[in-house]
């Protein structure tokens, strides 16, 4: 059996050796950045933990495959990070500051096509299915992305709404992890789709966990500027949550007229065209959300997804051994704000 000592070893052996063609530097270079500044590895180790379920040794099969999920990843946050705007990722200038957006653009579709190189190494008896599961995937994130820039101006985003697009954008690539790693290791179909199930509700409990952390989290642990999201306007979980029970509470008579959804939303169209303005901004929405009691709703909702997502774990028979891996794995990767 494989034993989680050895799986953070493969994994760091795997990205300190992780090399990108040499020439030109310009398109490539970004590509090393961005996966030199590191990250938490979640689908990667996601993938070599479910594969080590039902192998005893980690082989070029899985490591080459797994590497492909951390730069297909890679990419989707690089374009991210153009579309958003952002000065900072991990703590670090994003690559659309370090060089400029022409240059992530172009480094951020090689960064893709890297992936479904890397992806080719799978077996080639679940080759097929491997490229399916990831192709789908990778359409879905792109969806979710859509969704998610769609959203920044409909005030009518639901509870529902939001699901969908989160589901699309950050869940089914965990979820693809989790099932990859089990389709190259042989597993049987039903742990295969079980374990999609684990992954997907623990990618919606950490995209709630990174709503939260956006607007409550320690910016040098998060690594990235605090209240990102309410500068841009973006529909998280909080906002939703704060629209949502707004207007409930509105409806009972417990906070006047205007007091709800009016309130949050007039906040959300503060200006932030100064530093001063975009502070004012977060403190008044970070405020109402406190108000509202939605930073504590967050709370509980990452602890519910996430005992969600064990539940999926129940009647594959594995042994409690194995079951304790998949555990620590769920908690590490939302225990901040469990």
């Amino acid at each position: 059996m494989i034993s989680e000592a050895q799986l953070e070893q493969t994994l760091k052996d795997l990205f300190d050796n992780l090399s990108f063609t040499s020439e030109p530097t310009g398109l490539y270079d970004p590509l090393r950045y961005m996966i030199g500044i590191g990250g938490k590895r979640v689908r990667p180790r996601l993938c070599l933990l479910t594969y080590s379920l039902y192998k005893n040794a980690f082989s070029e099969e899985i490591l080459s495959p797994a590497a492909a999920l951390e730069v297909f990843h890679s990419f989707t946050l690089i374009h991210d990070d153009i579309m958003d705007n952002a000065d900072v990722r991990r703590g670090v200038p994003t690559v659309c500051r370090k060089w400029d957006n022409n240059t992530a653009i172009l480094s951020g579709d090689v960064m893709c096509i890297d992936s479904y190189r890397r992806l080719a190494v799978a077996p080639k008896a679940v080759l097929p299915q491997v490229l399916g599961l990831f192709t789908k995937t990778a359409a879905e994130v792109c969806e979710g992305q859509q969704y998610d820039m769609d959203f920044e101006n409909d005030k009518n985003v639901t509870m529902e709404d939001y699901v969908k697009m989160t589901g699309l954008k950050t869940a089914v690539l965990i979820a693809c992890a989790a099932k990859m790693g089990a389709i190259i290791a042989g597993a049987p179909e039903h742990h295969c789709e079980q374990l999609y199930k684990f992954g997907y509700d623990l990618g919606l409990a950490f995209q709630v966990a990174d709503d939260y952390l956006d607007t409550f989290g320690d910016v040098k642990v998060f690594g990235k500027a605090i209240g990102g999201d309410i500068i841009n306007g973006k529909k998280t979980w909080l906002l939703t949550r704060a629209v949502e029970k707004g207007e409930a509470l509105e409806e009972a008579g417990i906070i006047g007229p205007g007091k709800g959804k009016a309130k949050i939303i007039e906040a959300m169209e503060m200006p932030v065209d100064t530093e001063a303005h975009k502070a004012e901004k977060i403190a008044v929405v970070k405020s109402l959300y406190e108000a509202f009691g939605v930073d504590e709703d967050a709370k509980y909702e990452v602890i519910k997804l996430h005992d969600r997502a064990i539940s999926h774990l129940q009647g594959l028979g594995l042994s409690r051994v194995k079951l304790e891996m998949l555990h620590r794995f769920a908690d590490r990767l939302v225990g901040r704000t469990k």
